[in-house]
């Protein structure tokens, strides 16, 4: 077999939804969107994995995540899962539509600090992808202290977050 004849393509990408969570839990409330996937990972059935895939990326993968999405790629919705910061009350669970997402210009080029939204909108638009943000108010994200475990406020909301993400997937 030559190089020519791999597959390559990471699994992700030859499933139609995808569940992007990004976050760290070695920061608090940060670590938000790992446990709302890795809840999903218990819920799911073996046959609804079949077409979504759950991507944990950490948080500084997502935008490579992202870069990957090309003409080929089988991804018609991406659910990115995440903690914001939109004054809210901790743990109070908003829905973001792409039309929502915030214009953040590049302010320092440095991965963690790099914004997702305007990658976020660019892939929807140049592929069609359909996007939602499940993001969550955080209380306290400890970044760069370690601070292992979320809020009272934020664990509450992980079951909501899960609750939302399965209607949108089942159509409940």
């Amino acid at each position: 077999m030559t190089i020519e004849e791999l597959d390559l393509t990471p699994s992700y990408l030859k499933k139609e939804i995808m569940i992007l969570a990004c976050g760290n839990i070695l920061f608090a409330d940060d670590g938000f969107s790992v446990h709302v996937i890795e809840k999903l990972n218990k819920i799911l059935t073996e046959q609804e994995k079949e077409n979504i895939a759950l991507v944990d990326a950490g948080a500084g993968a997502p935008q490579q995540v992202l870069t990957l999405i090309d003409e080929n790629s089988k991804t018609k919705k991406i659910i990115l899962v995440d903690v914001i910061d939109w004054g809210l009350k901790p743990g109070e669970i908003k829905i973001i539509e792409k039309e929502e997402l915030p214009d953040v210009k590049y302010c320092k080029f440095d991965i963690h600090n790099l914004p997702l939204s305007p990658l976020l909108k660019e892939v929807a638009e140049k592929y069609n992808i359909e996007v939602k943000v499940i993001g969550c108010q955080a209380k306290y994200v400890s970044e760069p202290d370690v601070h292992i475990g979320l809020s009272e406020e934020v664990e509450k909301a992980v079951d909501k977050a899960v609750n939302i993400i399965l209607r949108e997937l089942r159509g409940d």
